[in-house]
């Protein structure tokens, strides 16, 4: 249906790593008020939104919630794949204060082909494919009959790092971003039709610090101060009144984490309502009782 509404977990891996079998890290497609509007693009995002079946020439906008690798490795790939496939327009692209940098270095690592496709092929200046604007806590946006709005997050020691809340006319969606718990995400995802909120199993990160064999504990003290329980995320959903909830960004994940039985457990015990255990690709409508659709037969393994 052309006005449908949903919410797609391209990638909902948490970290840059990724391992045979192990799910690709964090992308969220938003299909709200007649727009595409993409959430981080970590690895793999550019060949899931094709997956989900957007021509990458039809993003209308896309959100990078914080400098880490896991939520931006791919914006300049995917933006030099779209352009590669027709795109002649500029994408807004919101981000913390870094992202200009990255996005000039990107181009300066491309130069030579960006050129040669230019004179050989006559596509157009691929500077232009990307308009940077600032993403902070005063961001207060209408694209076109989509509301956004930011909050920043509790992400130490990141401190560009944020929450965001779309509204249209018929839905409302908030993304926690990566974050430990607090409070004001109660009162910013408020009354939404859908919370989605990263998730951590604490009494595993040991097993993937203990695998990565750094000789002292600061991954682990990162991991633990920055993130969220999955048992915390499902009170926050319930004292904001939201009316589904998505586990994402799993810490850890793949052969670190633990089963999507388990992390259901761990959200159930504090939420009673619909609950996504996210998996890459998983297309959940909204305004249709909550519930996912169902994945390919095969699904992305977390």
């Amino acid at each position: 249906m052309k006005d449908a509404e949903s919410v797609t977990l391209l990638g909902v891996k948490g970290g840059p790593a990724i391992y045979p079998g192990s799910a690709m890290p964090t992308s969220i497609l938003i299909r709200m008020a007649g727009l595409a509007v993409l959430v981080d693009t970590g690895l793999g995002a550019t060949a899931a939104l094709c997956r989900a079946g957007l021509r990458l020439t039809e993003i209308d906008a896309i959100f990078i919630t914080h400098l880490h690798s896991d939520h931006y490795l791919e914006l300049g790939p995917l933006l030099h794949t779209a352009w590669c496939a027709g795109l002649k327009r500029a994408v807004p692209v919101y981000g913390p204060s870094g992202l200009e940098p990255c996005w000039q270095h990107f181009r300066a690592s491309m130069a030579y082909d960006i050129a040669t496709r230019m004179e050989d092929e006559g596509r157009p200046d691929f500077a232009g494919m990307a308009a940077l604007h600032l993403l902070d806590e005063t961001l207060s946006l209408d694209l076109g009959g989509l509301k956004v709005r930011a909050m920043q997050n509790h992400h130490p020691p990141v401190t560009e790092s944020h929450a965001l809340r779309f509204e249209s006319a018929q839905h409302s969606v908030v993304i926690s971003g990566d974050t430990a718990p607090m409070a004001e995400m109660e009162r910013f995802a408020k009354g939404a039709d859908l919370l989605v909120h990263e998730a951590m199993l604490s009494r595993n990160v040991r097993a993937l610090c203990d695998h990565m064999g750094y000789p002292d504990d600061r991954l682990e003290r990162h991991i633990l101060r920055s993130h969220t329980e999955a048992r915390e995320a499902g009170a926050i959903a319930t004292r904001a009144g939201v009316k589904a909830l998505a586990l994402t960004h799993f810490v850890p994940s793949g052969q670190f984490g633990a089963d999507a039985a388990t992390w259901r457990a761990e959200a159930q015990a504090t939420f009673a309502g619909p609950l996504h255990i996210g998996e890459d690709g998983m297309e959940i409508p909204l305004g249709e009782g909550g519930w996912a659709k169902p994945l390919p037969s095969t699904p992305a393994k977390g």
